[in-house]
């Protein structure tokens, strides 16, 4: 939630408070990192004859006729016409006296929103209305950004403005690097996209090609590899039993295979092999297609901690997909003397602790310190300690 002293900083209500927290907008850098969703163009009137269909716009014309009607249902149709008697219909199917007001016949008036083809001709539905004779034209594209009810553009335009205005705005790249990469300041770049000059077209801010753009998203990358790092080394710092093993079931498992391993096989099982015989935690994902031997990899793996007196476990996303691993490593791992358990979250506490004996299902007897145990949990992911 945001402080007294941020809402007193940038002039905001408790109501604009509780609106903005639905949005994690907290704090001045927040509301200055809320960039636009799409921008829109009033800076200009268009002809409403040359104007697009499906393209938000801004058209200028004299209400020359308004009705309500109520078929299909209650709504508010607006005529107007501009200087060259184009005419364009307006549709409020949600509307006031307040709006009826406002576009009385004899107006001119400002609509701004996308044109599409209706029942009564081009219409806009709902577009945004001004006063075309008590306001004047927007010296910028107009900035459209992502909200919640009871939280409106104008509202939310300017209290970004006040936090562009009282935040510093410090770069943390030198100067040297930005001109290397041909990137701009992160001021510069916020200024821009928050408040772009006329010079620049709706589609220039939209394709992300922009210098501006290309700042944001360098910092942003930057932030995710330096947040990846500091994660790195935490989990180096951290401390854990190295499982070195002295190879000897893991080579008569090699040996046994009916099969030899691939490269890429060796590789990761050699890479493991090391990770877990560091005093940090491993920290590792096995990608492969389906078929490319991943479970020979988690087999030898759980060997390496067997090896070194230790317990194995594999997790599998699915109870059947565990019933199979099971079954696989009882035939690769019971002819070395080493007994596979299976426990699923579908048996029964005592079964789980207290295995009745012969079982299909559980192990005769509880697992020894040699024992590697194969269980189904709601993780997708194979551990090996």
């Amino acid at each position: 939630m945001m402080t007294p002293e941020t809402q007193k900083q940038l002039k905001i209500t408790d109501v604009s408070a509780k609106k903005l927290d639905k949005l994690n907008l907290n704090t001045a850098w927040d509301l200055v990192l809320h960039l636009p969703l799409r921008y829109e163009d009033e800076t200009h009137i268009m002809p409403i004859k040359d104007a697009p269909i499906g393209v938000p716009c801004q058209v200028e014309g004299e209400v020359i006729h308004q009705e309500v009607t109520f078929k299909p249902r209650k709504q508010l149709i607006v005529q107007i016409a501009d200087d060259s008697g184009s005419v364009l219909f307006l549709r409020f199917i949600h509307f006031y006296a307040s709006h009826q007001k406002q576009m009385a016949a004899g107006k001119r008036i400002r609509a701004v929103g996308e044109i599409k083809h209706g029942f009564y001709g081009d219409e806009m539905i709902h577009p945004k209305i001004r006063d075309a004779e008590s306001s004047g034209l927007a010296e910028s594209l107009t900035p459209i950004y992502p909200t919640v009810n009871g939280l409106n553009q104008p509202t939310l335009r300017r209290i970004i403005q006040t936090a562009l205005d009282v935040t510093p705005l410090h770069d943390t790249l030198p100067d040297a690097l930005l001109g290397r990469l041909k990137l701009p300041h992160l001021a510069e770049s916020l200024r821009l996209l928050h408040s772009p000059p006329p010079s620049f077209t709706i589609h220039q801010l939209s394709d992300g090609a922009l210098p501006a753009w290309q700042r944001l998203k360098f910092d942003e990358l930057l932030a995710q590899q330096l947040s990846m790092r500091l994660a790195r080394q935490k989990r180096v710092s951290g401390t854990a039993a190295a499982l070195g093993g002295d190879g000897t079931l893991t080579q008569a498992l090699r040996h046994a295979l009916p099969f030899a391993l691939t490269d890429a096989q060796e590789r990761v099982v050699s890479e493991i092999r090391r990770d877990m015989a560091q005093t940090h935690p491993m920290h590792r994902l096995l990608q492969g297609d389906v078929g490319s031997g991943k479970t020979i990899v988690a087999a030898l793996s759980a060997l390496t901690a067997i090896e070194s007196g230790a317990q194995a476990a594999v997790m599998a996303p699915t109870e059947i997909l565990a019933e199979q691993h099971f079954i696989k490593f009882k035939q690769w791992l019971e002819p070395l003397g080493l007994e596979v358990v299976w426990l699923s979250g579908s048996q029964r506490k005592k079964p789980k602790t207290k295995p009745k004996p012969n079982s299909p299902t559980v192990p005769s007897k509880s697992p020894s310190a040699r024992t590697p145990c194969f269980q189904t949990t709601s993780s997708s992911k194979i551990w090996a300690w």
